[in-house]
């Protein structure tokens, strides 16, 4: 009776211990899968983040125009501020690259170098004072720049088709730029151009080298997240007012370097022997007003540009979620040693 006892408790708790694994990798199999599909949508969506920000950087190239509004220019009437006092017959070409990188939906950061051309010519005015000066100038400037650009409206989805296909983003910008400029000139307006600012026609010592704050706002169309169009439209204000070499007063010619840097200086009895209706070679002696000094130089680019979107991938992205794109990770291949 005893041994009988004893072969039933020794046959419960075999039982027991062989059914309590059995349980417990069942409920284990099911909170796996429970955490599985809870996780799942999680991993997804990181994923699709993680695609996405594999499109953070595009490179570039921008091709339009420059002008200027400073000292020469502008029509019936003394100086006036902004595009109001701006001759577009003398916009001249803007070229240049440029590197982007999305930072997220709101913020992208924009490098670039641009390579310009701005000019200007008194002859050109229709205001009498401005062509009896018979100044003109051209300035062929490298820009440095580096802007910020800030997302006013994007759509991800144009027409709204779920294709994804084209998106479009409306932006605008200010940011900082460096350049270097080198005006020269002609004598009157035919011949050799000549260097400015060695010869110091106003005897002042002004840099090649400025800072220039950059304002603007442009847009672009994406074409299947690679191929980038847009068009672009700013406005740099200078700290410099000799961007054409024309600021202040005619300078006395004997204290002027060379003869050429007089003859280049003041250019007003060759407009006057040609239109004596102008004003007199007199009012552009020693001291008279040669421009305005009250107001700096601005110059301003319109291009339309061109980027290519890079497809990258970080390390963390292709060892934890390739397998989102389908690629099997292989394994790391050793040797069995004996």
């Amino acid at each position: 009776m005893t041994s009988e006892l004893q072969q039933h408790q020794t046959r419960d708790m075999f039982l027991m211990f062989v059914r309590y694994p059995f349980h417990t990798r069942r409920r284990s199999g099911l909170m796996t899968l429970s955490v599985k599909r809870l996780l799942l949508p999680l991993v997804l969506i990181g994923g699709w983040q993680l695609a996405s920000a594999q499109y953070a950087w595009d490179f570039g190239l921008h091709l339009g125009g420059a002008n200027y509004l400073g000292e020469m220019g502008g029509k019936d009437q003394p100086r006036r501020d902004f595009v109001w006092d701006m001759k577009l017959g003398q916009t001249r070409w803007a070229v240049g690259g440029f590197a982007r990188r999305k930072i997220n939906r709101t913020i992208s950061i924009n490098a670039g170098l641009l390579y310009m051309r701005i000019q200007g010519a008194d002859e050109l005015s229709t205001y009498r004072p401005r062509r009896g000066r018979n100044l003109n100038f051209r300035n062929d400037m490298f820009e440095l720049y580096l802007r910020p650009e800030f997302t006013i409206y994007q759509d991800n989805d144009m027409g709204g088709r779920g294709r994804y296909r084209t998106s479009f983003r409306l932006f605008g910008y200010a940011g900082i730029a460096l350049y270097y400029h080198n005006p020269k000139g002609q004598l009157y307006g035919e011949g050799d151009f000549y260097a400015l600012q060695p010869l110091r026609t106003e005897l002042v010592d002004y840099s090649n080298i400025g800072v220039s704050v950059p304002i603007g706002i442009g847009f672009n169309f994406t074409q299947r997240r690679r191929h980038r169009f847009g068009w672009d439209l700013g406005w740099r204000t200078t700290f410099t007012d000799y961007l054409d070499d024309a600021s202040t007063v005619y300078a006395d010619p004997a204290l002027l370097p060379s003869q050429l840097a007089v003859d280049l200086a003041n250019q007003s009895a060759q407009a006057y022997a040609l239109d004596p209706t102008l004003p007199d070679p007199r009012n552009y002696d020693a001291g008279a007003i040669r421009g305005d000094a009250t107001h700096n130089d601005s110059y301003l680019t319109m291009t339309f540009t061109y980027s290519y979107v890079l497809r990258g991938q970080s390390n963390f992205y292709r060892q934890r979620y390739n397998w989102i794109r389908g690629n099997n990770r292989v394994g790391r291949k050793s040797r069995a040693k004996f």
